[in-house]
């Protein structure tokens, strides 16, 4: 005597109906995983690079207020924004740092780019934080 045929059985088997659901929720759920796991690691190498740049604008954008009426020289200014930009571990050489002062005020500019290793992707990061105070 034959065997009455399951729906959603595979011919032949003798297994549940709903054992194929449960292992492609399982998959699921594992591609998911590696999905929100990619983004948190993402964002842990990523994230602090856009904080560093964050506060190396803001000591830019203070330096540039206050270097007018603390008299300062261009040089001076320069020296200043590289020790953040060193203190911050931040790719950017004493070249790349732009100081122009004028009447008007002061203008500073810094190019750099910084290179995060993802373990299976190279991802370029270029900043070009600028900042410009005018004349109190």
């Amino acid at each position: 005597m034959r065997e009455p045929e399951r729906l959603g059985a595979l011919p032949g088997s003798r297994g549940c109906p709903g054992m194929r659901s449960r292992g492609g929720a399982r998959l699921k759920a594992i591609v998911w995983l590696l999905i929100v796991g990619s983004g948190i690691y993402v964002g842990a190498k990523v994230v602090p690079i856009y904080f560093a740049n964050y506060q190396l604008q803001d000591k830019m954008q203070t330096e540039a207020r206050f270097a007018m009426v603390n008299h300062r020289t261009n040089e001076e200014v320069r020296d200043v924004i590289y020790r953040e930009i060193q203190d911050r571990d931040i790719p950017a050489r004493r070249e790349d740092i732009h100081v122009e002062s004028s009447q008007r005020g002061v203008q500073i500019r810094v190019d750099y780019t910084v290179t995060v290793d993802l373990r299976v992707y190279q991802l370029n990061m270029h900043f070009t934080p600028s900042v410009e105070s005018n004349a109190l």
